[in-house]
């Protein structure tokens, strides 16, 4: 399994990634699930993946190789609208040669998602989810962020930090919360953390950190915020009911 979360922001644009792939607990490895394609100057896209590692790779080799062809390919559509359209139609493609057409196909779960985001220029910062069928939705400014893979554990710390309007030092601290509270409740998702964040209408240079299980920085967040949490926690009342005996 993996988690991938994507946000949308005013400032731009946050990627993050884990990096295990496990078939079993006797069959766990470190795959990268972060792809960018940028032409310098005119746009940057990433692509998070989750799901079968076969049927993402393939996804993202099919992609990579077309950028050459004289067919619409990431590097020539002209918005990140088409360029969801292109990797839902590979999706397809791919679960049509491998699993028949269906996700599932003899046992084998071929489905797989991605979050596909960036900025092209000419156009705002965008962000979308691309299903195993192939369709996708986008994020909005009510729901600025988008979630794959084990999103559940993650989600409450996101939902109650960010806006549409958060700085983006703030929301790579809120994603890296995320991820620890993730790690901590599922074996499945493990580190290293790839991130990665754009500045709006910055085509040139798209910063990215891996955070690894030395990061102090990391290291000192997942400390802190569970120190806060308990000391939260324990300043919290008791119930009154629970005081009093409770019902008669």
């Amino acid at each position: 399994m993996t988690y991938c979360v994507g946000m949308v922001l005013d400032e731009g644009l946050i990627f993050a990634s884990d990096s295990r792939t496990n078939a079993g607990v006797d069959h766990v490895a470190t795959f990268r699930k972060m792809n960018v394609i940028a032409v310098p100057g005119e746009r940057q896209i990433v692509l998070l993946n989750a799901g079968n590692l076969a049927t993402t790779q393939s996804v993202v080799s099919l992609l990579k190789s077309r950028l050459s062809h004289d067919a619409a390919n990431l590097h020539t559509v002209s918005s990140l609208y088409q360029a969801a359209e292109l990797v839902g139609k590979t999706v397809r493609e791919v679960i049509a040669r491998d699993g028949d057409g269906q996700t599932q196909s003899q046992g084998v779960d071929y489905s797989c998602s991605f979050l596909l985001g960036g900025q092209i220029k000419g156009e705002p910062p965008r962000l979308f989810q691309v299903y195993p069928q192939g369709n996708f939705i986008e994020a909005t400014p009510d729901t600025p962020y988008l979630q794959i893979g084990e999103a559940k554990y993650g989600k409450p710390i996101l939902d109650r930090v960010i806006r549409h309007d958060t700085p983006l030092a703030q929301a790579i601290k809120c994603t890296l919360i995320s991820f620890d509270s993730t790690i901590r409740s599922n074996l499945s998702v493990g580190l290293p953390i790839d991130l990665l964040w754009q500045q709006r209408d910055n085509f040139d240079f798209a910063p990215r950190h891996r955070v690894t299980e030395d990061d102090p920085y990391f290291l000192a967040l997942r400390q802190g915020w569970g120190e806060g949490l308990r000391s939260v926690f324990g300043q919290l009342p008791d119930a009154l009911w629970f005081r009093d005996g409770g019902e008669a």
